[in-house]
This record gives structure tokens, sequence and C-alpha cells, in this order.
């Protein structure tokens, strides 16, 4: 049985290339045309990455394949910058993520509960086996107790709170600024939460679900705004947060630029936290706004990190104490006979090099 990961990051790809496989493929789609016996697709705005269990091995390729299956491109005219990791390797890759060091601001929450809902989705379409559900509940466990025991969320730990960390460097203090957050998921919330702990008073919400957008909006004392009238607030707001799920550019230059011409030499920021990206990369050739991306955040969240070294040190040690645990335990077979062979084989796969 073989136990490997197939995947790309923001370590790997950048944002242009990663939101290019975003909601591309489901587990079950993996397991049905990779001949998978199990998978989980985790899919986040950093990561696009396959978790699988099969009888033999499945090459990289095949997984590109199944991931680019409904893009324009041509597999054969495009190489993303995919890693593989296999049995030990994939073991400890996987506890990393969940534990949130191998993230682009390392200590994030949002990671844990992302894995989470990737693999309660993949159980329920039954793309999940006892060998995922043994991995990932382990992983689980390592990132509670890596959050319990180390102060590796200590500081800016969250997308939303890097990108309100970069608004305050550009505007200084940031209670006279207009700011409109779009989106009303978990890392818009995180983000309005954020922004009025750092003195925002006029903070706006829009939403495709009025309610929800309405429901943030009072959670954090600020006012909604219709989704059919957001864009408009680009007249007289200061700062664009946006983080939403749509699979298109909601802003481009077109809808952009008439709007510029009433803010009277007025800068416009835009945070794009959205992977597949909100706003149109050509937005930000327009004269007086100022685009940054999700990439962009990179060296803030660097910089945070610096001050959380020896608790990154302290993580990689429980990780390591789970990585040999979880594979002796798979040696000393304590699943049923029937799958002890199988299981064992990860142990000895961790032997063999990862090919591309």
């Amino acid at each position: 049985m073989n136990l490997f990961c197939i995947g790309l990051s923001h370590h790997t790809a950048n944002v242009a290339t990663r939101e290019q496989f975003a909601g591309g493929a489901t587990a079950e789609s993996i397991v049905r045309e990779a001949g998978c016996t199990e998978a989980l697709l985790l899919s986040t705005c950093n990561r696009v990455e396959v978790y699988a269990v099969s009888q033999r091995r499945i090459s990289t390729d095949r997984i590109a394949r199944c991931l680019m299956s409904k893009m324009d491109t041509d597999p054969h005219d495009y190489a993303p910058p995919f890693y593989r990791y296999e049995a030990e390797k994939c073991v400890q890759h996987l506890f990393r993520v969940a534990s949130a060091l191998d993230s682009m601001v390392v200590g994030e929450s949002e990671i844990l509960g992302q894995a989470k809902k990737a693999y309660e989705s993949a159980k329920t379409s039954g793309a999940v086996g006892p060998y995922l559900h043994r991995l990932f509940q382990r992983a689980f466990r390592v990132a509670k107790q890596v959050r319990t025991h180390t102060d590796i969320a200590r500081g800016a730990v969250s997308v939303g709170s890097v990108a309100v960390d970069l608004a305050q460097r550009i505007f200084g203090k940031l209670s006279d600024c207009k700011v409109l957050v779009l989106g009303a998921g978990e890392t818009s919330e995180r983000t309005a939460r954020a922004l009025i702990s750092r003195g925002v008073s006029d903070l706006r919400v829009s939403n495709r679900s009025t309610d929800r957008a309405v429901e943030l909006a009072q959670a954090v004392s600020g006012r909604a705004v219709s989704f059919d009238e957001w864009a408009p607030q680009c007249r007289e707001i200061d700062i664009l947060i946006t983080s939403t799920a749509s699979k298109t550019p909601l802003l481009t230059p077109e809808k952009l630029a008439p709007m510029l011409r009433e803010r009277l030499d007025r800068p416009l920021f835009i945070i794009d936290i959205a992977v597949p990206r909100d706003v149109d990369p050509g937005v930000n050739e327009l004269e007086g706004v100022y685009l940054y991306d999700i990439d962009s955040l990179q060296s803030v969240a660097e910089q945070s990190l610096a001050l959380r070294r020896q608790q990154v040190a302290a993580a990689e040690s429980i990780i390591a104490e789970h990585v040999t645990d979880f594979v002796d335990s798979i040696s000393r077979g304590l699943h049923p006979a029937s799958q002890t062979a199988e299981l064992a084989s990860l142990a000895k796969n961790s032997l063999r090099a990862s090919e591309m």
C-alpha cells in the first residue's frame, strides 16, 4: 500500500499558478480518475494538495492531470511545480501543515479548520477510508498539542491580521480610514476583528449572503452593504480588503476606472487575499490604485515569524515524536490483521526516493 502527498503551495508556486487549481477537482474524482484507494483534497488560498493511498504507485503526472481536468491548458504544455512526499515524509508533511508550520503565516489557526473540513468532505463522499482516517485523526491531535504546548500562535498569526499589518504600515493610524471588507467567511471575520482592534471606526462589510454580512457587521460594530452596492463604495473608501469564493474577478479595470475619477486624488489601497483572486491584476495599472495580493503579504508574515523561531523548533520536536510513533504503530500492527501487512508497507516506503 502506498501513502503519498502531491501538491503545490506558496513555497513553490505564485498565486497566479495556485488559483488555476482552486476548485478544479474533488477527492471523489481523484479516487475515480487516478485509481487511488483513498484520497483527500486540501485546497486553500496557499496550497492545493492531494493525500492519497493506492495499491500501486500512481505517478505525479496522473494526479496533476486530475487537478488540471477543468483547466483550458493542455497538461502537456504546462508543468506547475508539484512536490511529492511518500510514506513517512508524507506523514511528517501533513503534521507540519496541520500544525501551521508550513503556512505562509506560521502559527495561523485557519489551516487546521480547513484540514478538518477537507477531511469531513472526503469522508462524506466515501473517498476517505481507514488509512487516511487514522492519519488525519493523528494530524489533528498533533496540531492541538503544538498549539497547547508552544507559543507558536503568538503575534500576527492569520492572513487577515497580516493584511491589517500591511494596511497600518501604509496609513499609520487606521482610525481615520474608511474600510470595506468584501466577503464574510472565516478569513474576512478575522480581518474585520483585526481592523477594529487597530482603531478602525468606519468598517463596512459586503457579502453575497446578506444575512451573513449583517451578522458580521453587527459583531464588529460595522455596517452591512448590499452585495449589489459594494463596488460604488470604491468612490469613498480608503482600503478594500477582499476574500470571497468567487471563481472570476469581481473588480476589473473597466469597472473601477470610472469611480476613480470621483476620488479627487485620494489613493485606493486594495488587499486581495482571495484565491482565485477577486481583483484583476490589471487594476494595479490604474493611477492612484495600489493592489496587493496574498503573495505580497509574504514579507510581512516573515517578519512576524522571526519572533517565534524558538517556538517553531519546539513544535518540530513534537511533530518528530508523533511521526516516529505513528510509523511504529503501523509496524506493530495495531490495525486488524487483514490490514497489518498493507499498513506496514507504509513504513517501508519511507526508504523510497520521491519521484516527480
